[in-house]
């Protein structure tokens, strides 16, 4: 798996959403927000089908 970080995952995730990507949240996290203590993730199914994840840090990472 691929991992990047970014600086704005909510705003990367509705645009990936708008351009018909296939968006799945963390189901792990706490109240399936996406955020836990090491940040915010979700992941991407490119068109081959493999999992790309994107990682936002916590604040001040």
């Amino acid at each position: 798996m691929v991992n990047y970080r970014v600086e704005d995952l909510d705003a990367l995730v509705e645009a990936l959403r708008e351009e018909g990507c296939n968006v799945l949240e963390n189901p792990d996290v706490q109240e399936n927000t996406g955020e836990s203590e090491y940040g915010k993730f979700a992941w991407v199914i490119d068109p081959e089908g493999n999992r790309v994840e994107l990682w936002q840090p916590p604040a001040g990472q």
